[in-house]
Protein backbone atom coordinates (compact mmCIF):
# COMPACT_ATOMS: atom_id res chain seq x y z
CA UNK A 1 0.00 0.00 0.00
CA UNK A 2 1.15 3.54 -0.68
CA UNK A 3 0.78 6.49 1.64
CA UNK A 4 -1.80 7.94 -0.75
CA UNK A 5 -3.70 4.66 -0.56
CA UNK A 6 -3.61 4.69 3.23
CA UNK A 7 -4.82 8.29 3.29
CA UNK A 8 -7.72 7.40 0.97
CA UNK A 9 -8.92 4.30 2.85
CA UNK A 10 -12.20 4.24 4.71
CA UNK A 11 -11.88 4.82 8.45
CA UNK A 12 -12.74 1.17 9.10
CA UNK A 13 -10.02 -0.10 6.75
CA UNK A 14 -7.45 2.35 8.12
CA UNK A 15 -8.15 1.31 11.73
CA UNK A 16 -7.71 -2.34 10.70
CA UNK A 17 -4.42 -1.54 8.99
CA UNK A 18 -3.10 0.45 11.91
CA UNK A 19 -4.08 -2.35 14.31
CA UNK A 20 -1.66 -4.60 12.39
CA UNK A 21 1.07 -2.15 13.47
CA UNK A 22 0.00 -1.62 17.07
CA UNK A 23 -2.68 -3.47 19.03
CA UNK A 24 -4.10 -0.41 20.80
CA UNK A 25 -7.54 0.42 19.47
CA UNK A 26 -7.27 4.00 20.70
CA UNK A 27 -3.93 4.45 18.94
CA UNK A 28 -5.37 3.04 15.69
CA UNK A 29 -8.42 5.33 15.91
CA UNK A 30 -6.29 8.40 16.61
CA UNK A 31 -3.93 7.54 13.73
CA UNK A 32 -6.93 7.20 11.45
CA UNK A 33 -8.25 10.58 12.56
CA UNK A 34 -4.82 12.18 12.02
CA UNK A 35 -4.85 11.40 8.30
CA UNK A 36 -4.02 12.53 5.70
CA UNK A 37 -0.27 12.29 6.19
CA UNK A 38 1.92 14.36 3.87
CA UNK A 39 4.82 11.91 4.16
CA UNK A 40 5.82 8.70 5.89
CA UNK A 41 8.02 10.76 8.22
CA UNK A 42 4.99 12.81 9.28
CA UNK A 43 3.01 9.62 9.79
CA UNK A 44 5.79 8.24 12.00
CA UNK A 45 5.96 11.47 13.98
CA UNK A 46 2.19 11.35 14.51
CA UNK A 47 2.47 7.71 15.58
CA UNK A 48 5.10 8.58 18.17
CA UNK A 49 3.13 11.54 19.51
CA UNK A 50 -0.11 9.60 19.72
CA UNK A 51 1.64 6.66 21.42
CA UNK A 52 3.14 8.99 24.05
CA UNK A 53 -0.29 10.52 24.74
CA UNK A 54 -1.99 7.20 25.54
CA UNK A 55 -2.76 5.75 28.95
CA UNK A 56 -0.98 2.74 30.39
CA UNK A 57 -4.13 0.68 29.79
CA UNK A 58 -3.82 1.46 26.05
CA UNK A 59 -0.18 0.37 26.16
CA UNK A 60 -1.11 -2.87 27.92
CA UNK A 61 -3.77 -3.51 25.28
CA UNK A 62 -1.09 -3.18 22.59
CA UNK A 63 1.21 -5.56 24.48
CA UNK A 64 -1.52 -8.22 24.51
CA UNK A 65 -1.46 -8.37 20.72
CA UNK A 66 2.03 -9.93 20.73
CA UNK A 67 3.09 -13.53 21.19
CA UNK A 68 5.71 -14.25 23.83
CA UNK A 69 9.28 -14.12 22.55
CA UNK A 70 10.11 -17.54 21.16
CA UNK A 71 6.47 -18.63 20.77
CA UNK A 72 4.47 -18.94 17.58
CA UNK A 73 1.55 -16.68 16.84
CA UNK A 74 1.02 -13.03 16.14
CA UNK A 75 1.10 -13.32 12.36
CA UNK A 76 3.73 -13.04 9.66
CA UNK A 77 5.26 -9.79 10.90
CA UNK A 78 5.83 -11.18 14.40
CA UNK A 79 7.36 -14.32 12.92
CA UNK A 80 9.70 -12.26 10.75
CA UNK A 81 10.68 -10.03 13.67
CA UNK A 82 11.43 -13.02 15.88
CA UNK A 83 13.21 -15.05 13.19
CA UNK A 84 16.60 -14.80 14.92
CA UNK A 85 15.11 -15.78 18.28
CA UNK A 86 13.29 -18.79 16.88
CA UNK A 87 16.56 -20.34 15.69
CA UNK A 88 17.99 -20.53 19.22
CA UNK A 89 19.32 -23.66 20.84
CA UNK A 90 16.97 -25.70 22.99
CA UNK A 91 18.75 -24.52 26.14
CA UNK A 92 18.30 -20.84 25.24
CA UNK A 93 14.65 -21.40 24.23
CA UNK A 94 13.99 -23.08 27.59
CA UNK A 95 15.67 -20.21 29.46
CA UNK A 96 13.63 -17.70 27.43
CA UNK A 97 10.41 -19.54 28.27
CA UNK A 98 11.24 -19.59 31.99
CA UNK A 99 12.28 -15.93 32.01
CA UNK A 100 9.12 -15.00 30.07
CA UNK A 101 7.00 -16.70 32.74
CA UNK A 102 8.92 -14.94 35.52
CA UNK A 103 8.54 -11.57 33.77
CA UNK A 104 4.81 -12.01 33.25
CA UNK A 105 4.31 -13.07 36.88
CA UNK A 106 6.30 -10.05 38.09
CA UNK A 107 4.84 -7.34 35.84
CA UNK A 108 1.47 -8.73 34.73
CA UNK A 109 2.13 -8.53 30.98
CA UNK A 110 4.42 -10.22 28.49
CA UNK A 111 7.99 -9.13 27.85
CA UNK A 112 7.98 -6.64 24.97
CA UNK A 113 11.12 -6.11 22.94
CA UNK A 114 11.79 -5.03 19.38
CA UNK A 115 13.27 -8.39 18.42
CA UNK A 116 14.03 -7.62 14.75
CA UNK A 117 17.63 -8.55 14.02
CA UNK A 118 18.37 -9.66 17.58
CA UNK A 119 19.64 -13.12 18.45
CA UNK A 120 17.86 -15.12 21.14
CA UNK A 121 20.82 -14.88 23.53
CA UNK A 122 20.75 -11.06 23.21
CA UNK A 123 17.02 -11.02 23.93
CA UNK A 124 17.50 -13.33 26.90
CA UNK A 125 20.16 -11.02 28.33
CA UNK A 126 17.80 -8.04 27.91
CA UNK A 127 14.91 -9.93 29.49
CA UNK A 128 17.00 -11.00 32.49
CA UNK A 129 18.26 -7.44 32.93
CA UNK A 130 14.80 -5.93 32.74
CA UNK A 131 13.51 -8.34 35.37
CA UNK A 132 15.49 -6.20 37.83
CA UNK A 133 13.49 -3.05 36.99
CA UNK A 134 10.83 -1.56 39.22
CA UNK A 135 7.29 -1.64 37.82
CA UNK A 136 7.00 1.94 36.52
CA UNK A 137 10.37 2.17 34.76
CA UNK A 138 9.75 -1.24 33.21
CA UNK A 139 6.38 -0.19 31.84
CA UNK A 140 8.07 2.83 30.22
CA UNK A 141 10.78 0.57 28.81
CA UNK A 142 8.19 -1.83 27.38
CA UNK A 143 6.25 1.11 25.91
CA UNK A 144 9.42 2.33 24.17
CA UNK A 145 10.00 -1.13 22.71
CA UNK A 146 6.39 -1.16 21.45
CA UNK A 147 6.97 2.24 19.85
CA UNK A 148 9.98 0.81 18.01
CA UNK A 149 7.97 -2.23 16.87
CA UNK A 150 5.19 0.06 15.65
CA UNK A 151 7.64 2.11 13.57
CA UNK A 152 8.93 -1.04 11.86
CA UNK A 153 5.41 -2.20 11.15
CA UNK A 154 4.30 1.16 9.78
CA UNK A 155 7.12 0.87 7.25
CA UNK A 156 5.93 -2.64 6.36
CA UNK A 157 2.37 -1.37 6.02
CA UNK A 158 3.54 1.07 3.38
CA UNK A 159 5.15 -1.67 1.30
CA UNK A 160 8.63 -0.31 1.03
CA UNK A 161 7.90 3.34 1.72
CA UNK A 162 10.21 3.79 4.67
CA UNK A 163 9.14 5.59 7.82
CA UNK A 164 11.84 7.34 9.85
CA UNK A 165 14.51 5.15 11.30
CA UNK A 166 14.02 3.68 14.72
Amino acid sequence: MTLAGLNAQSDEAAVAGFLRCCGSIEWARMMTAARPFASSDRMTAAADGIWASLSSSDWLEAFRSHPRIGEAGGGRWSSEEQAEASSATLAVRERLAAANREYEARFGYIFIVCAAGRRADEILTMLEGRLKNAAEPELLCAAEEQRRITRLRLAKLLDGERASTI
